[in-house]
């Protein structure tokens, strides 16, 4: 088994849950993660996460699982060029129905090519994937008022749904970024080395 040099622990503070990531950054990211969330259902999310050396994404495989469903999507990125590839067992919409919540949307991309602009994937709920765009665009060291707009690979939990989304990043100074997507708007608190020690409405770590 690999040795991994860093452990980060989030706890969630938009409802009951965690992330737990264990990374290695010598050279770009290797990472591995685990969430727990209590909404929009009771869920289990394991990641696996692995960057080239300038921090764009090369592959990311994700499993959400809950009571009598699972499901699992990998994205793998090559220059101009994604492939998803999806598997799902039980009944998520089921689930979510029971629970009073619409029926999710399918595992995975109906159109990969719309992904063709993304270097950065984000994972719905893990404060982790922020830091990629941080790095690779060197935010940390940036002037304030630094600004990059961009393209993810948004994965959305905890229906695995792959969609293009648009993000803002602006560098702030003092280890601050501001972040910023459609109406949303969050100022991310940042250790370091880039990664998040406060995102407002989501998640602290200690």
């Amino acid at each position: 088994m690999p040795t991994f040099p860093k452990s980060l622990f989030w706890r969630r503070t938009d409802t009951a849950g965690a992330d737990h990531a264990l990374i290695d950054d010598r050279s770009g990211l290797r990472a591995t993660g685990v969430a727990l969330a209590a909404a929009p259902l009771p869920y289990t999310c394991r990641y696996e996460l692995a960057t080239d050396p300038q921090w764009g994404t090369g592959r990311l495989e994700v499993t959400a699982e809950g009571a009598g469903w699972q499901r699992r999507v990998r994205l793998e990125r090559k220059p101009g060029e994604w492939r998803v590839t999806t598997s799902e067992q039980g009944d998520l919409g089921r689930a979510l129905t029971a629970a009073g919540r619409p029926r999710p949307e399918l595992p995975g991309a109906e159109d990969p090519d719309r992904l063709a602009e993304a270097a950065d994937v984000d994972l719905g709920g893990a404060p982790l994937f922020n830091t990629l765009p941080v790095r690779r665009l060197g935010l940390l060291s940036a002037p304030a008022g630094t600004e990059h707009r961009l393209t993810v690979a948004w994965v959305v939990v905890p229906s695995l749904a792959v969609v293009a989304a648009e993000q803002t990043y602006t560098a702030l100074g003092g280890g601050r970024v501001r972040y910023s997507s459609a109406s949303f708007t969050a100022e991310l608190e940042l250790d370091e080395e880039g990664y998040v020690r406060h995102y407002p409405g989501l998640a602290n770590r200690d």
